[in-house]
Formats: C-alpha cells, structure tokens, sequence
C-alpha cells in the first residue's frame, strides 16, 4: 500500500467507509430482492392451442382494467362490442364499438387489425393506430369459445370477453381464476355495463 492509500484511509476512517459501502450495497440488494417480489418476474402463459378461426365474430366486453382508449378524460365505454372479421391473409379486421355514457351514449368506433404471431399461437398482436402494434395474449378460453379472457403480457391490460352481453357466475369466476393464475391483479377490474 502506498503512503497516499494510507492517508486516504486515515482521513476517510478507512475500514468503517469500507464497511459503510457494503451496509449501503447491502440495503440496495434488499431493497431490489423486494421490488421483484410485488411484481412476477415471469410473463402471463398464453394457451397452448387457439384457433382464430373459431375466435372470429363478435364478443361482448363482460369486464376490463380501465385504460386510456376506452376510457379516455370526459368518456366512458360500456356496451362494448368488439367484431373480428377473419382477412385472406390469415389476419383479423377489428371493429370495436362502445356507447360512450359521459356524452349522451354517443357511438364511438375504432377500426383495427391483428394476427397471430405465429399460425395457432394465443399470442396475438393489435393495431389500432398503424404503425403502432401492441401483445395481447390469450390467457384462457372456453372450450366451446363461448368467453375469453386476454392480457398483455406486461399484466397491465386485462379483458373478459363473452359470446352473449352477460355472462354467468360460473363462467365469471372460470374467467377470474385464469387471470388470477396468471397473476393479474382482478380487485382492478371494472365491469362493463351491457345492455340486454
């Protein structure tokens, strides 16, 4: 050690700045290690096998977490009714239609498109505003494809989606347990309101 390091550590407390640093690299860590734990490390799993084909048509929104395009500043959607169309290339038109209840129930309607990200994948990507796409991922369906449920994988956009505007109890709660699996926070979901 050269005399300077010496001094440095006289004046500095040497051993105890030393030892400061890793109490303080310490707390960081413990610090980070909870961070990771509020939030799951792992994405949501898609299902294994979806067919768009039987996923075309129209679907009644049953719940959602609340967002910035159906619930922008001064609206609110309900009766919230999305159409898929199957396009020649293997794609999905979309048309999503809602009754805007802050402005007199006016209509509001947004046009898209989406495809599977690899044939027979629940991985699905979205664009309502070329060139802007975003994931959206099955997480569960009814065998019969009678209801849907579909999240982001960042676990911040979370949708139940119902063949009929209403959906049964058992069904709700088969919907509720798929995204409760896949560690979707449901206490933030908002139901949508459908008129018969």
């Amino acid at each position: 050690m050269t005399d300077r390091n010496r001094d440095n550590e006289s004046l500095h407390g040497g051993a105890p700045r030393r030892a400061g640093i890793r109490r303080a690299l310490l707390a960081l860590a413990s610090l980070l290690a909870l961070g990771a734990c509020a939030t799951p490390a792992y994405h949501p799993e898609p299902i294994a096998r979806f067919d768009l084909a039987r996923f075309a048509g129209t679907w009644h929104e049953i719940a959602r977490f609340p967002n910035d395009f159906e619930d922008p500043r001064g609206h609110r959607c309900d009766d919230v009714v999305a159409d898929y169309t199957p396009r020649p290339d293997g794609g999905l038109d979309m048309r999503h239609t809602c009754r805007d209840v802050l402005d007199d129930g006016a209509e509001l309607v947004s046009t898209g498109r989406g495809y599977a990200t690899v044939p027979g994948s629940a991985k699905l990507r979205v664009s309502f505003l070329w060139p802007f796409y975003t994931d959206l991922w099955i997480i569960g369906v009814d065998p019969d494809y009678r209801w849907v449920v579909i999240g982001s994988p960042s676990r911040r956009y979370l949708w139940y989606l119902s063949r009929t505007p209403t959906l049964s109890a058992d069904d709700l709660a088969q919907a509720q347990a798929y995204a409760k699996a896949q560690a979707f926070d449901v206490a933030k979901l908002k139901m949508t309101e459908q008129r018969p």
